[in-house]
C-alpha cells in the first residue's frame, strides 16, 4: 500500500481559512502541507517581541517589522509565518496579499522546539523563493545561525555567530547586536 499525502493549495489554504475550517488551530502551510505549530512558550514569546522592537528601533520607517503574520511563497504553495518579517513598508499593499519573496528584506525565527524544522524544511523553502537571508536564533544554544546566498534551493553561505555584530545584507551600515537577539 501506498500512501499519498495531499497537497494543498494557496487558495485552498485561504478557503479553509475563510469559512473557519482552520478557526483555533496554529498552523502555517508549508510546501503545500498544512503544518501544526506548537504553542508559544515563555521564552520564545519575550525574544521575537524584544528582537522586533529592537529591530524596529534601529531601522525606523525604512522598514515594516512583521511579528508572527503570513508571508506567501506561490511557487512553493508556502504561507509561512515566521517569527520575524523584515519586509519592504509597502503600507496599504498588503491589503491585497501577504508579502511575496520580493518584498522580504530577510527573515528571522526564534527555535526551541521547532529548530529541526526551522533549520530544514524552512530553510530550504526561503532558499528555493530566493529570499536573501533568514537567521535563526537557536534559543538552546544561545546562537544566531545566519543564512545567506541563496542557490538551487538551498543558501550556500552559513555562519553561526554567539557574539559580537551582524549587519543585514539589505542594511549594510546598521549593525545590529548579536546579544540583543540571543540573551
Amino acid at each position: 500500500m501506498t500512501v499519498t499525502i495531499a497537497k494543498w493549495t494557496l487558495d485552498d489554504y485561504h478557503q479553509m481559512i475563510e469559512v473557519g475550517l482552520l478557526v483555533g488551530r496554529q498552523v502555517e502551510l508549508l510546501n503545500g502541507e498544512i503544518v501544526e505549530m506548537p504553542p508559544e512558550g515563555e521564552p520564545h514569546a519575550y525574544y521575537s517581541t524584544e528582537g522586533s522592537d529592537y529591530l524596529k528601533a534601529l531601522l525606523g520607517d525604512r522598514v515594516t517589522i512583521r511579528q508572527g503574520k503570513p508571508i506567501t511563497i506561490i511557487a512553493s504553495n508556502s504561507e509561512p509565518e515566521p517569527d520575524i518579517a523584515i519586509v519592504q513598508p509597502l503600507g496599504r499593499e498588503y491589503l491585497q496579499h501577504h508579502p511575496y519573496p520580493e518584498n522580504i528584506f530577510w527573515l528571522i525565527e526564534f527555535s526551541q522546539t521547532t529548530l529541526a524544522k526551522d533549520l530544514e524544511a524552512k530553510r530550504k523553502t526561503y532558499a528555493a523563493a530566493l529570499i536573501q537571508e533568514y537567521w535563526v536564533v537557536d534559543l538552546k544554544n544561545k546562537q544566531l545561525k545566519v543564512f545567506r546566498d541563496p542557490v538551487d534551493g538551498d543558501y550556500r553561505s552559513e555562519e553561526t555567530l554567539t557574539s559580537g555584530e551582524i549587519c543585514a545584507i539589505a542594511f549594510p551600515h546598521i549593525f545590529i547586536s548579536v546579544q540583543r537577539l540571543i540573551d
